[in-house]
């Protein structure tokens, strides 16, 4: 094997090794922030869950249906429908039928939910305040700027996720 072969070999192997600890990290961190947002929020009648549906909500300049909330966020449409229905039984969103389609009711916060969405996005800045102290907001916008350059990248591979788990389903065969 020659020089430059060897040489692309480790930037390979230290390349695939920092996206493994990427990911990982990412995981962590996903878990810390659900559990983090679960406790800043969980006496307002809320969960990291339905603070992030109420944020999609609050988002929006019109109200919109599950789906749409589903797909802005990322997440599958049932989950997002449970969360929706335990919502409005507490009085947090409310429906409203959808000229658009009639079997989709659009998902508009009550006045409930719009005072649990403001408080939790108050303490959301507290918290925010803590946890940067210290940090620069230019590493904190490029680390954003990865994170979504990786996001944009995994949303575009999809299509090539069954042929690399064929590829590898055959080389172990």
């Amino acid at each position: 094997m020659g020089t430059l072969s060897r040489k692309a070999s480790k930037d390979t192997d230290r390349l695939r090794r920092a996206w493994s600890g990427l990911v990982v990290e990412v995981f962590r961190l996903n878990g810390d922030l659900i559990e983090g947002g679960d406790a800043l929020v969980q006496d307002l009648g809320l969960t990291s869950a339905r603070w992030q549906v109420l944020g999609a909500v609050a988002l929006s300049p019109v109200p919109l249906p599950v789906a749409h909330i589903a797909r802005n966020m990322g997440l599958a449409r049932q989950s997002v429908q449970r969360v929706v229905d335990d919502m409005r039984d507490d009085g947090l969103v409310r429906t409203e039928p959808n000229p658009h389609h009639r079997r989709a009711p659009l998902v508009a916060m009550t006045p409930r939910g719009e005072a649990a969405y403001e408080q939790a996005m108050a303490r959301k800045d507290l918290w925010a305040d803590l946890l940067a102290e210290g940090m620069s907001a230019e590493a904190i916008e490029a680390a954003t700027t990865l994170l979504r350059t990786l996001q944009q990248r995994i949303g575009a591979s999809h299509g090539h996720i069954a042929s690399i788990a064929a590829t590898r389903k055959e080389t172990q065969e």
